[in-house]
């Protein structure tokens, strides 16, 4: 099952499922195109993982780490389906990163490995847009990757069957595909994530674990249309303005 957070054309926020283009909710359906569709999910925070896929690490430069890289994007970084968003003033190369995002179910701390399936609600989809001028210059990458609208995310909330286990994650701009690979190239798997990240956070329900991208992230530019695709979750499409 697929779930979708919009807005109607009253102005209220529902939550409805999403079939084919088609969403149903509260005894009515809507074509995708007629509402404004919403991040799937409300999150405290997003944590990201840096360098999980080898071949990205080795395209940056950049050692693979003997343990998940973490980092945060805050709340303001937020993006949806269908938005414009806006590159940083004044910047060289802002990149893509095309990520599968684990939706966080419950309240959760000190979870084991293999309870991580229990906390989780569902996988979405997202851009770790970045601005690479600003992170090489400094180690906590609040410049380079908290900025507004830095995490374009969704469109849907899929649930944890619909996920295959050597999933693609892709990115095409403007229909060109420039990343391709699949979610067992990934160094740390999500358990192993949960398991980390959880020996030091809370996690609250709606809070988004993005697992790394793969090689082949490259620039976006004023009036790029970018797809970022994950098998089995769906296609989250945005543009990109200067």
């Amino acid at each position: 099952m697929k779930q979708i957070r919009f807005r109607d054309e009253a102005g209220t926020t529902r939550m409805g499922t999403f079939d084919d283009g088609t969403i149903a909710a509260a005894g009515r359906t809507y074509a995708i195109d007629e509402v404004e569709v919403l991040p799937p999910c409300e999150p405290t925070k997003i944590v990201c993982i840096g360098r999980n896929y080898a071949k990205h690490a080795e395209e940056l430069g950049n050692d693979v780490p003997d343990r998940p890289l973490l980092f945060l994007k805050p709340p303001n970084t937020l993006s949806a389906h269908g938005d414009t968003i806006t590159l940083p003033a004044g910047k060289q190369k802002v990149e893509h990163e095309a990520e599968l995002c684990v939706v966080i179910g419950e309240q959760c701390r000190n979870v084991d490995a293999e309870d991580a399936e229990d906390v989780i609600a569902g996988y979405t989809c997202m851009n770790d847009v970045s601005n690479r001028d600003d992170q090489r210059k400094e180690k906590n990458w609040v410049r380079g990757k908290a900025f507004d609208n830095a995490a374009p995310l969704g469109p849907v909330l899929a649930s944890p069957e619909e996920l295959p286990d050597d999933a693609t994650v892709s990115a095409r701009i403007n229909g060109e595909t420039r990343q391709e690979s699949t979610i067992d190239h990934m160094i740390f798997k999500i358990p192993e994530l949960i398991e980390e990240i959880t020996q030091y956070l809370t996690l609250e329900p709606g809070d988004v674990i993005a697992t790394g991208t793969p090689e082949g992230v490259g620039p976006l530019a004023d009036g790029d249309n970018v797809e970022i695709e994950v098998e089995g979750v769906g296609t989250l499409e945005h543009d990109v303005a200067e």
